[in-house]
């Protein structure tokens, strides 16, 4: 998920447990006075778009259509919060188990869409969101409450509940992916890093050094979630038990890219509420926060090895303002010291935040050592024939074709990472 600008400390015990008060201060709790709530609430910028023919086409040829109005029915039968909040709960965590299920091969295969697509998994969410904002209960429920039910369904739904190592003997391994962006450019697309975290999920590789378990989460393409924390409140608790993580989002067109160096800047490209955010990244203790960190993914290796059809490129660029300087100056070959970021190698947007976020807070938890960083896949595009989204089919043999080759080239990154990285 790459966007440009035009051109293109480790804390003490204490400072740790201040990041992880900030991440989670804004996580709604279910503590706040009710007040009953008997008028639907506005749907969301994404949830409005599920109104469009292709994402209806997605859901109906996926077989997924059938689990937003089965929520809505289990929702009209909750009699108070608690039970409301398991529900959400027991849906969401279903809805994220059928997609990891359908995209390993594992299951009745719903739907003649191929099994390997992400976006089902993507419209569901926002459905099963829309009857949650819409739905009435019968009983009191503050604005806080429903705001803690969203945040169940999201987190449930994306995986982040799901994350389980239950054999000490294997290498822990943690990959992320994201949901489609620039859907109103073209409402079709998915997001192959998605893709890829759905097939990978609960997966075992083999590596020279033994077996390594594989799990996953995916992320929203919304700065307010980021800002709120979300990314550190899911990989805080995991980072000190993993042997490695990479962050992955989609970048250029017919690459892969490691990403050497994330800086500390947004750059302002609407995400899918359509909402801008420029400026420092914002994180917990911003007075420690560095302008740049690093990958500690064995590039060299990855770049080197016999991975699949794309070409992986060591990604040295970022964008910055150099010390004394008032402009932004490109350098092909990193920071120079005393610099302020305008953008990293995977650009000024959230895959290069998550990439920041995740490697300050592995810095920031005192893992030098932990191999972890940002990996950008190819563009995942349609056949030539079908590149109009006004015109063209939800998908097609070369898209299908395309995101196979490109979700199998990050499982043998994954395998080669954990491999140089024993």
């Amino acid at each position: 998920m790459t966007h440009h600008s035009p051109a293109a400390a480790r804390l003490g015990i204490g400072g740790l447990a201040l990041l992880l008060v900030l991440a989670g201060s804004a996580r709604p709790t279910a503590a706040a006075p009710a007040v009953t709530a008997r008028t639907p609430r506005a749907v969301t910028v994404e949830e409005q778009r599920l109104d469009r023919a292709a994402p209806r086409e997605i859901l109906r040829r996926s077989g997924f259509d059938a689990l937003a109005p089965r929520f809505g029915r289990a929702l009209e039968g909750t009699g108070g919060y608690a039970q409301a909040e398991r529900t959400v709960t027991r849906h969401a965590s279903a809805l994220w188990r059928r997609a990891v299920d359908r995209a390993r091969g594992r299951g009745p295969a719903t739907g003649d869409l191929s099994r390997g697509d992400d976006r089902p998994l993507y419209w569901a969410r926002l459905a099963l969101s829309r009857e949650l904002r819409s739905w009435t209960p019968p009983f009191a429920l503050g604005d806080e409450q429903r705001k803690a039910l969203h945040t169940a369904l999201e987190s449930a739904s994306r995986g982040e509940r799901e994350i389980r190592f239950p054999d000490r003997r294997m290498k822990r391994v943690l990959v992320t992916g994201f949901d489609p962006f620039t859907l109103d450019r073209d409402v079709r697309i998915g997001n192959p890093s998605g893709a890829s975290a759905l097939a990978l999920d609960g997966t075992v590789v083999r590596t020279a050094d033994g077996p390594a378990r594989i799990e996953t989460v995916v992320f929203p393409v919304r700065w307010s979630d980021f800002a709120e924390g979300v990314v550190e409140r899911t990989l805080a608790r995991h980072l000190p038990r993993l042997d490695l993580f990479t962050t992955v989002s989609q970048g250029r067109p017919g690459r892969f890219d490691v990403e050497r160096t994330n800086g500390a800047w947004r750059g302002g490209f609407p995400d899918n509420e359509n909402t801008a955010s420029t400026g420092p990244v914002p994180v917990a203790d911003p007075d420690t926060r560095p302008q740049w960190t690093s990958t500690t993914l064995p590039y060299r290796q990855l770049t080197e090895a016999e991975t699949g059809r794309f070409p992986v490129y060591d990604n040295t660029e970022v964008t910055e303002i150099p010390a004394g300087g008032t402009q932004p100056v490109t350098r092909p070959d990193g920071p120079t010291p005393g610099s302020a970021a305008r953008a990293g190698g995977g650009g000024d947007y959230l895959s290069n935040e998550i990439a920041f976020r995740a490697t300050l807070l592995r810095d920031r938890l005192g893992l030098p050592h932990l191999p972890g960083g940002h990996l950008h896949t190819p563009v995942l595009r349609f056949g030539a024939e079908n590149t109009d989204p006004r015109t063209g089919t939800v998908t097609d043999p070369d898209f299908e074709r395309n995101r196979s080759d490109i979700v199998r080239q990050v499982g043998e990154l994954v395998r080669t990472a954990v491999t140089a990285g024993r």
